[in-house]
């Protein structure tokens, strides 16, 4: 090839696309600034009610105090080694592991389930039932935790005797006494309880599914099960990965109902990290000490802290992992 024929292939092929200049922090934020400014009342009161109080109880870590007066009995890291040497801590944080585990995965089939049955626009008053599985989230888990109570201890017998008829157990089953049974009991509540958040969130997924795209798949002569295996489940992707991680940070942070049905009971077998941090703080039966120790339930709830940014990190790793796979073998 001649030096003559390079240039003129030059001159004919099109000049190269200008390469893209991202601009400067500065001049996005002016960009999106009024962004910023609604988001700043929030962000505020995260600093203040969040952020600045995890960094100001961590000096207390080091103290032996009952929150009265100020802090002076020093004791260096000896709450932390108490901590970690405490059985019913690590059973805590078990408990509290068992609760997510358990909970997440039921609770996101049902949801699901439910979010595709309400979402049919043959169903008739669906907004009815949509507003029905909704209430017991916007009911007080203290009012929930009481009204249990109450239903189990005038209908427990009744439960318990129709199960022995099955063959499953002999008729006498105290619910929350019964160290078997009473977390078992509270995750089923907690299923229920929460079930309307991932319910509304699946729905709004679904309504964001072109009918055209199910239209297209029956002409294809694809099923119901067809599609929703190859269209409604590729669609809710990138929702469920949202929901997934929302439903295991609100799992993570079980206390009120726990303490209102059980206190942590029988036996520390319902305790949770943040029912032991709360015993710990401002005394009681269960945890390390029955006296209050601020120190303690500070040293404890760092401890915690570390364990879900552990398990956070070991999440959004593996989600990565699965999206890179997926995006791998779709090419």
């Amino acid at each position: 090839m001649s030096l003559l024929d390079t240039r003129e292939r030059r001159r004919a092929s099109p000049p190269p696309p200008p390469v893209a200049v991202r601009p400067g922090l500065g001049r996005r934020i002016r960009a999106a600034k009024w962004s910023y400014l609604y988001l700043a009342p929030m962000a505020v009161l995260l600093l203040a009610f969040v952020v600045y109080p995890i960094f100001a109880s961590f000096g207390y870590t080091f103290y032996r105090w009952n929150g009265i007066g100020a802090p002076g009995d020093y004791v260096g890291l000896a709450n932390f080694r108490q901590i970690l040497h405490d059985g019913i801590f690590w059973g805590a944080v078990g408990h509290t592991f068992v609760y997510a585990f358990v909970l997440v995965p039921v609770q996101l089939l049902l949801a699901l389930a439910l979010a595709l049955v309400l979402n049919n626009p043959k169903l008739k008053f669906a907004l009815f039932f949509r507003t029905v599985y909704f209430i017991p989230v916007v009911t007080s888990a203290a009012v929930v935790g009481v009204v249990i109570q109450l239903m189990l201890a005038n209908f427990g017998d009744s439960a318990g005797s129709l199960l022995a008829k099955t063959g499953v157990g002999d008729g006498q089953i105290d619910w929350l006494g019964d160290p078997h049974t009473a977390l078992a009991v509270i995750i089923a509540i907690g299923i229920w309880h929460t079930l309307g958040y991932n319910l509304v969130y699946f729905l709004a997924g679904l309504q964001t599914i072109p009918a055209e795209l199910y239209e297209a798949a029956k002409l294809d002569g694809c099923g119901p099960v067809q599609s929703f295996f190859r269209i409604t489940i590729p669609m809710l992707r990138q929702v469920g990965v949202v929901i997934v991680v929302l439903a295991f940070i609100g799992s993570f942070q079980v206390f009120d109902l726990v303490q209102v049905l059980t206190g942590g009971g029988p036996y520390f077998a319902t305790e949770v990290v943040n029912t032991y941090i709360y015993h710990l703080a401002f005394g009681g039966s269960a945890g390390a000490a029955a006296q209050p120790d601020i120190g303690l339930a500070s040293a404890a709830s760092f401890l915690y802290g570390l364990l879900l940014i552990v398990f956070s990190a070991l999440q959004v790793l593996a989600l990565r992992g699965i999206s890179r796979r997926r995006t791998v073998a779709n090419q």
